[in-house]
């Protein structure tokens, strides 16, 4: 996976907290019934769908870990598995992780729509691209608006009592023209989109006129990265949640084993391989997890929560 060309657009960059953020930031706290300081969190695994190894990992954390929340890949080999769960487990808090890129090697692909339809997502082979890059040079918006409503289709179609939207690699949000549609499909289904502070610092009349008090905003989204991951997972883990500050955070983890189906899914990548993975659920599984949230009265609150009390409500 590259992550690293991602624009401001995406929720992967940071910057100072503006005032009308810090604003809503609060509301959403009362709103949710939690005093305006409270450290609200949610522990969210990201990539279900892709294989076996991701969905059983996955399962495995939401059950028996303070991970809270998960979100699948409609497009992806497995989704009928993580699908069928998800139908049958209707307390899970399952998003769906909007998918423009297939970006393994040997392990691929495509949309959802026919081919005919949304042409400009697929290469020479038909897949997705593998790079955000060329999604962003070829793909045409309307194209990617209709390939991201029939993934949201599919996965009601499928039984999946959907509670949020986010974004494979952040490539829904790398352009002013697909955040515009990742925002509208929000509003559509009446799900919260993963958004941050930062849509309010946006200059494009666009975004800021699409944007309503139903859009939740995160203060944080939190996500390691390579450097992160060379230091040890462990270590990043502990920081982001010995100092997590009052707000609302989301914060983004990919859960699978280290076994020979993750290992040939990720072959030849150096990171969001098999072992990064293993080494998420490791410390998600730990009691150390469990003790650090205590420690520093992190409550976990759930996308479910923020679509039901939130973007959903009737005032």
């Amino acid at each position: 996976m590259n992550y690293t060309k991602i624009t401001l657009f995406c929720y992967l960059c940071s910057c100072l907290l503006a005032p009308k953020a810090l604003s809503q930031a609060q509301n959403i706290a009362t709103q949710l019934g939690y005093p305006e300081n409270a450290k609200l969190l949610i522990i969210h695994a990201d990539d279900l769908g892709v294989s076996h190894s991701e969905n059983t990992a996955s399962i495995a954390g939401l059950e028996k870990s303070p991970v809270n929340s998960a979100s699948i890949m409609v497009p992806c080999p497995w989704f009928p598995e993580i699908a069928t769960y998800a139908s049958t487990h209707s307390n899970a808090d399952m998003g769906l992780h909007l998918t423009l890129n297939s970006e393994w090697i040997n392990y691929k692909w495509s949309p959802v729509t026919a081919e005919s339809e949304v042409s400009s997502l697929v290469n020479k082979q038909g897949y997705f691209y593998a790079q955000i890059d060329s999604v962003i040079h070829y793909a045409k918006p309307a194209e990617v608006a209709l390939e991201l409503k029939n993934q949201i289709k599919k996965a009601y179609a499928f039984g999946i009592d959907v509670t949020h939207l986010d974004a494979h690699m952040g490539t829904a949000v790398t352009t002013p023209e697909f955040l515009a549609a990742y925002i509208k499909l929000g509003q559509e289904f009446q799900l919260p989109v993963l958004l941050d502070k930062h849509m309010r610092l946006l200059k494009d009349e666009r975004i800021q006129k699409l944007l309503t008090p139903k859009d939740v905003l995160m203060d944080n989204i939190y996500t390691a990265s390579p450097k992160d991951y060379e230091q040890g997972m462990e270590h990043y883990y502990t920081s982001v949640l010995k100092n997590l500050k009052p707000g609302v955070h989301s914060l983004l983890i990919h859960l699978a084993f280290d076994d020979d189906e993750m290992r040939a899914v990720t072959k030849e990548h150096e990171y969001w391989a098999a072992d990064w993975r293993q080494a998420d659920y490791n410390f998600f599984m730990s009691e150390q997890c469990e003790k650090l949230l205590k420690q520093h009265n992190i409550t976990l609150i759930s996308w479910r929560e923020l679509r039901d009390k939130i973007t959903r409500a009737e005032k």
